[in-house]
């Protein structure tokens, strides 16, 4: 991982709090012929024992599903907003472009576990991203048939972190006056470019 030290995040609640705004990870791993299965998935982040716990779900007898059975050590990237960043809006011109990002790493071991995992991690997910007490489609709401067709095709997975890596990179290397610019400019941009730019100050008032 792209791990200078100015961009490096190293507050743990920072990192958590990162992780959780961006549940959307990636989990990579090796398949049983050695080569590399991925798959995106959401994921809850929970605390045990002062051990981070990410947990969700993947569909059964696909090549990540084999890969994790057969080599459970696994990698978890979760991702931030992300734009370019032109060199023409440095004070000094005579330097390359670059790209702001935020991204978190977390190595740990998957294990699959039993049906009633699964359901915990099932009303869980769906209750969290409903956020609606009173939408209808929560999982309490779900026709029991639907549950039970749906079970068997998944498998519910919790993975034991065992280190986190965490890179902030937002122009912290930058004179006052280019950081200023560029942050003018991704705002002016919109959309994911002014994402980071909010990140940009925000990172700033913290340090």
């Amino acid at each position: 991982m792209y791990n200078l030290p100015e961009f490096r995040e190293s507050d743990p609640e920072v990192i958590k709090a990162f992780m959780r705004a961006h549940p959307f990870a990636l989990i990579t791993g090796a398949g049983p012929d050695g080569n590399p299965v991925a798959t995106q998935v959401p994921v809850l982040i929970d605390e045990l024992d002062g051990n981070l716990i990410l947990k969700g779900h993947v569909m059964r007898q696909t090549d990540h599903w084999k890969g994790f059975t057969a080599n459970p050590e696994v990698l978890v990237v979760f991702t931030g907003p992300n734009c370019s960043v032109k060199a023409s809006w440095y004070s000094d011109k005579a330097s390359g472009g670059t790209w702001n990002y935020m991204a978190v790493q977390a190595r740990g071991t998957l294990r699959f576990t039993d049906t009633n995992a699964l359901i915990e991690v099932l009303r869980r997910i769906t209750n969290q991203f409903e956020d609606d007490p009173d939408s209808g489609a929560n999982f309490e709401d779900l026709p029991p048939e639907y549950v039970a067709r749906l079970v068997p095709a998944i498998q519910a997975f919790e993975i034991r972190v065992s280190s986190l890596m965490a890179t902030f990179k937002l122009s912290q290397n930058r004179d006052e006056a280019s950081f200023e610019n560029i942050i003018a400019k991704l705002t002016e941009r919109g959309g994911e470019s002014a994402a980071v730019a909010a990140e940009m100050r925000k990172n700033r008032s913290i340090e």
